[in-house]
């Protein structure tokens, strides 16, 4: 079976994002300062061929450990669909 993996990598609640700070800060100057604690992380999409939902889902999740995530600074969530 076929399916498609989405992948959210973001950057830990308890960690500055220095990046969505500079666009947090910068929404102000075009008008939108009511918009804040922008954070700013990755997405991710990949297909995976597999025998069933269950190892898919224990795939990906390896992926994102070994790989597409640095569980030090980062978390990660996951949806898969049969492609």
């Amino acid at each position: 079976m076929k399916f498609k993996a989405e992948i959210d990598i973001m950057p830990l609640k308890s960690l500055l994002d220095p990046q969505g700070k500079a666009v947090t800060a910068s929404m102000k100057n075009i008008d939108l300062s009511e918009i804040e604690n922008v954070r700013i992380g990755k997405h991710i999409t990949l297909d995976i061929e597999a025998e069933n939902l269950e190892t898919a889902k224990k795939k990906v999740d390896t992926a994102c450990q070994k790989m597409l995530c640095n569980q030090i600074m980062e978390s990660y969530t996951f949806n898969l669909v049969e492609c």
